[in-house]
C-alpha cells in the first residue's frame, strides 16, 4: 500500500518543524555547532524522514512503527528546543510559535 506523505498533515508539520529548527539553530552560538545545533537538526529531519519511510512501507505494522519512531524524534526535538530556551539561547530571537507541534493531534 503506497501512501503519499505530502498529503498527511503530520508530515507537513514535521517538514515545517525541520525548516524552523534550521532557522533557529543557525542563530545558536558557535560553541553549540557540534552540540545542540547538530542534535536538533538531526532529530527534526529524522522526524520527517521517518514519516516518508513509513509511507513507503507496504505493511501496516511497518508503517505504524515508522510513525512511532517519527513521534519519538519529534519529542526529542521539542525537548532540545526547550533546553535552548532554558539556557537562554533562544531569548535573543524568540521562539516563533513552535508550540503548535506539541499540540498537534
Amino acid at each position: 500500500m503506497s501512501r503519499d506523505p505530502r498529503k498527511l498533515r503530520v508530515y507537513q508539520l514535521a517538514d515545517e518543524l525541520a525548516i524552523e529548527v534550521y532557522r533557529i539553530s543557525d542563530r545558536l552560538p558557535q560553541t553549540e555547532r557540534y552540540g545542540l545545533q547538530s542534535q536538533m537538526r538531526r532529530a527534526a529531519v529524522s522526524s520527517a524522514v521517518n514519516i516518508v519511510e513509513g509511507c513507503a512501507r507496504r505493511r501496516e505494522g511497518e508503517y505504524l512503527q515508522f510513525i512511532n519512531i517519527a513521534t519519538g524524534f519529534a519529542a526529542e526535538t521539542q525537548n532540545l528546543l526547550a533546553l535552548t530556551g532554558l539556557q537562554g539561547l533562544t531569548g535573543a530571537f524568540g521562539q516563533r510559535g513552535l508550540g503548535f507541534w506539541a499540540e498537534a493531534p
